[in-house]
């Protein structure tokens, strides 16, 4: 492919697969790779589609978004462009908040929703954990936001007996890191993000799924997902923190298929 023309950006795709779409949406740091261990366990069964957002990781510098909405415009016109009529669509933090859009804004294009370790609006702890994210950008530089944030999203026993190092760590994830401009209005678009009062519009099939050592998301957040969605099914890991998509990713996956499963039959 892999550069597609989306509106008025191009964005890096990557496909894997045959048989029905299910579009994986990456979550703040954008970058299609975090799904890497979903493409190879679901790409037996689907068309498995994942993207880089405008402007992160391989795609070319955009104009900037100031919100999650804009995000979803993106995610539509990318499956105009790949002419998908309608996909399963797993978004994971961020990109829960842009399948939340996607959902109520154009329902016949979405077989299935799952909400990764996402939210519905913001809680003070959310928006107090993510203004001090900010701080660090600001007043330390990306290389300890960057570093902070991995610690963040990794379990303690994730991390520490494969500890790479914290200059491996920042060296691995700078080469998706969109710039201090870009992140900043990436994590303004994170703390305004609130469809709390819309939410209970969602119709289509909808699937929950984080964990419950989540400290980004942590269990009422998707509580309030399930208790705010009609019909939506939930699942609550027992271990894995906010990258359970990677911590735990065997766990994480077998569950995601059947929650997939269940609610699309």
């Amino acid at each position: 492919m892999p550069l597609i023309s989306a509106g008025d950006a191009e964005l890096y795709v990557e496909e894997r697969g045959e048989g029905e779409v299910l579009l994986l949406v990456p979550g703040l740091g954008g970058s299609g790779t975090f799904w890497r261990n979903q493409v190879e366990y679901f790409s037996s069964r689907y068309r498995v589609v994942t993207y880089d957002h405008r402007g992160v990781g391989r795609s070319p510098e955009a104009p900037l978004h100031g919100s999650v909405g804009e995000m979803a415009d993106d995610a539509l016109a990318l499956m105009d462009a790949l002419e998908i009529e309608s996909a399963h669509v797993v978004g994971h933090s961020t990109g829960g908040a842009i399948g939340q859009h996607l959902a109520l804004r154009a329902p016949d294009r979405i077989r299935s929703l799952v909400l990764s370790s996402s939210w519905a609006g913001p809680t003070p702890l959310f928006v107090e954990l993510f203004q001090l994210r900010r701080k660090i950008l600001l007043d330390a530089g990306a290389e300890s936001y960057l570093f902070s944030g991995t610690l963040l999203v990794t379990p303690a026993w994730a991390i520490e007996d494969s500890y790479p190092g914290r200059d491996r760590i920042v060296a691995e994830r700078l080469k998706v890191f969109p710039g201090v401009e870009t992140e900043l209005g990436r994590l303004n678009a994170v703390m305004t993000h609130d469809l709390r009062g819309k939410v209970h519009g969602i119709r289509v099939p909808t699937g929950i799924i984080s964990a419950k050592d989540d400290v980004l998301t942590p269990p009422g957040m998707a509580r309030e997902l399930a208790e705010r969605i009609p019909g939506a099914r939930r699942v609550m890991l027992p271990e894995g923190g906010h990258f359970c998509t990677v911590t735990v990713a065997d766990r994480y996956n077998d569950e995601l298929s059947r929650l997939l499963r269940d609610i699309s039959s």
